[in-house]
């Protein structure tokens, strides 16, 4: 059951409590049984209850999720089966598409609205925006139909006070109202015509995209085709508006994907490659199946070979086929000068036949871009450090990497693929970095599918914090550690520039809030809470989240209630003074002292973020005391502590958090010195 943190009143009232700290035969007295009084007289500000959703609240009540933080017994999600085919049009930067997409309603609710995502129409005129954004008219829909009956533009007072079937083309939103009220068990068939101008830098503000094209040389072609939303057990219908910031939240579904170019362009995508007999020329084709056998990096096609790359086609144009299932999105990237490289990587074993399972690896960039020449053994890396280090297979067959300097300054990731810059003024440790945070993202959001327009925490935190651990594998731990992730969340941390980690993502102020409470902190405070619970505890607790969630849609209280579940612990006053406030950590030797035989160590914690104290005391013979006092002193109000010690031996150091598990702002304060 989710554990409530008491109450100020029972903090005031409450019996005497008892510390738990353990210590060596040597140290008299410092952990007999203390008697903590409460203080009627609040020091510091007391973690409360954290606020929880009502929606989550009724989910829980009738059972579609669970109280320990696994899925209820009447979990549910909607399912959706697409085969889209897109036209690139280079002449015109157009993408002609078609889509017949069948519906699957797995609610225990009749729907009478079906709500389709246009993403897209960020680049029309008139669409609220979060930042300047080019404008290349949107989507223009050409057909819109229901189980067969096209459907018309309508109104929303026809609509409600007529009942008239239609649609309503709202900002990147899309309502649907079919004739027919699709049933709890039903099925909906779907079909779509369109087009839309690709944008330079598309789907985002213009100073950096997440799709777009380059140089007339490169196309990679996401969040393009009307995409059906998100109808969960918590809140319903997921009716966001995408504004360019707050990522997406996106349903399971299965693709057959075709793409249409002329024939000189190299196109991959999302998905299984179904035809490469039909594509490549047959040396291309050979050299293709070879790179999926190959443990090094195997070249495919070179920049002195592409005219050569793809198959003969009679009217110019050649038609490539992807199909995947149980994924989130699919995307493709159209390449007219890239180079073309592969290998493949071990993921672990897939199947559970107790062999080891491979996926392949694809790299695309251009000759601008020469630090890329390393960049299949990053992505090699990437795959196989996450695999094993979340004790989750990569589950599909490959992982493909688009440098796409012009569109993108950073790195954007969607199922199987990537587009990344080219970090040519950055560095290799930098491409390193943005290639593993991306195919990182392959585990979060894409196998544990988040909400990223309402908690983009959850999603760029977990992966901030896994790429970190990834760092510190490929380059070494003394390069790099946990405190590169908290330098990123320390800069603002207790400024104005700081927002709470649980506000909704696009309502953070303008500035610096949004990127540090959805990439360094919550990424930070992830590596206090392995502090605080150790390795081993922590990582069953990490992994329980993946296993359990994999392939559905957790809310921030399902990853809470997993912890506490696992670890038998109530963290409620962890998560509140973390994730729900921007209160900092501060803790501080504030004074040492000699009283008769006892050395007293006084500790001051100026920040309103409770935590334990991590206490190491350095004798002059170099022997140590270390010792953890746990955070049921600051709960009930203080901010000193007295540790007093009796040894002989005179204390010339005491240290605070001496391993920097912690984010602490201050940690000159953390240590004294005789």
């Amino acid at each position: 059951m989710y554990s409530y943190l008491k109450t100020i009143s029972l903090f005031l009232f409450s019996s005497v409590l008892l510390l738990s700290c353990t210590a060596p035969e040597r140290v008299a007295n410092s952990n007999a049984p203390q008697q903590q009084q409460p203080s009627l007289n609040l020091e510091r500000p007391i973690p409360y209850p954290i606020d929880i959703s009502e929606a989550y609240l009724y989910a829980q009540m009738v059972g579609t999720r669970s109280f320990d933080g696994t899925p209820g017994e009447h979990y549910w999600q909607n399912y959706a089966s697409y085969n889209l085919h897109a036209t690139l049009d280079p002449e015109t930067h157009t993408v002609y598409g078609t889509a017949q997409i069948t519906y699957t309603n797995n609610s225990p609710d009749d729907l009478d609205i079906i709500v389709v995502e246009l993403a897209q129409n960020l680049h029309r005129a008139g669409t609220p925006k979060l930042d300047i954004t080019e404008i290349t008219g949107g989507v223009n829909l050409t057909l819109i139909a229901a189980n067969g009956i096209e459907l018309e533009e309508t109104t929303a007072t026809a609509r409600w006070i007529e009942g008239a079937s239609g649609f309503i083309n709202e900002g990147t939103q899309l309502y649907i109202f079919p004739e027919e009220i699709l049933e709890s068990g039903g099925e909906m068939d779907l079909e779509f015509e369109w087009s839309f101008v690709v944008p330079e830098r598309g789907a985002s503000g213009n100073s950096s995209g997440r799709m777009g094209r380059s140089r007339d040389n490169l196309y990679y072609i996401g969040y393009w085709y009307p995409h059906i939303a998100v109808y969960d057990d918590v809140y319903g219908w997921f009716y966001d508006p995408f504004i360019g910031n707050a990522e997406f939240y996106h349903g399971f579904a299965d693709y057959e994907l075709s793409v249409t170019a002329p024939r000189e362009w190299i196109v991959m995508g999302t998905g299984e490659f179904l035809n490469p007999d039909e594509t490549l020329s047959p040396i291309m084709l050979e050299r293709y199946l070879e790179a999926g056998t190959r443990d090094e990096t195997f070249m495919i096609a070179d920049f002195d070979e592409l005219d050569l790359a793809t198959a003969e086609s009679e009217d110019g144009f050649l038609t490539w086929r992807f199909r995947s299932e149980k994924v989130r999105d699919v995307a493709f990237s159209a390449t007219l000068e890239s180079r073309w490289e592969g290998s493949r990587t071990p993921v672990g074993d897939l199947t559970g036949n107790g062999q080891t399972d491979f996926t392949r690896i694809n790299t695309f960039y251009r000759d601008t871009a020469p630090l890329w020449e390393e960049q299949t053994e990053y992505a090699r890396h990437s795959v196989t450090f996450m695999s094993d280090y979340l004790q989750t297979p990569y589950p599909w067959p490959h992982m493909t990497s688009v440098e796409g300097a012009d569109i993108i300054g950073g790195g954007m990731e969607y199922p199987m693929m990537t587009i990344i810059g080219d970090y040519n003024t950055a560095g290799p440790t930098r491409l390193y970095g943005v290639t593993v945070h991306e195919i990182a993202h392959m585990w979060f959001p894409m196998i544990v599918s988040t909400n990223e327009r309402r908690y983009t925490w959850i999603d760029e935190g977990h992966t901030s914090y896994h790429t970190n651990e990834a760092n510190i594998d490929f380059f070494g731990a003394d390069r790099f550690d946990r405190r590169d992730t908290f330098s990123g969340y320390l800069q603002f941390a207790g400024t104005d520039f700081e927002g709470e980690i649980m506000r909704r993502s696009d309502f953070h102020y303008p500035g610096p809030a949004f990127g540090v409470a959805s990439y360094p902190k919550p990424a930070s405070v992830l590596y206090a809470l392995r502090g605080i619970l150790g390795d081993e505890l922590f990582m069953e607790a990490h992994l329980a989240v993946i296993d359990r969630w994999k392939y559905k849609h957790p809310y921030p209280w399902d990853i809470f209630n997993t912890f506490e579940d696992v670890t038998g612990k109530d963290l409620s006053w962890f998560w509140r003074a973390w994730y729900y406030e921007t209160w900092t950590l501060d803790q501080s030797v504030a004074e040492v002292y000699q009283d008769g035989e006892e050395t007293v160590i006084v500790i001051e914690d100026i920040g309103n973020v409770p935590m334990p104290v991590f206490l190491k005391v350095t004798f002059k013979d170099g022997s140590t005391y270390e010792n953890v006092y746990d955070v049921e002193h600051w709960l009930q109000g203080h901010r000193t502590r007295e540790i007093r010690i009796v040894e002989s031996q005179q204390v010339v150091q005491v240290q605070i958090d001496p391993e920097g598990l912690f984010p602490d702002v201050n940690r000159q304060n953390n240590t004294w010195n005789f």
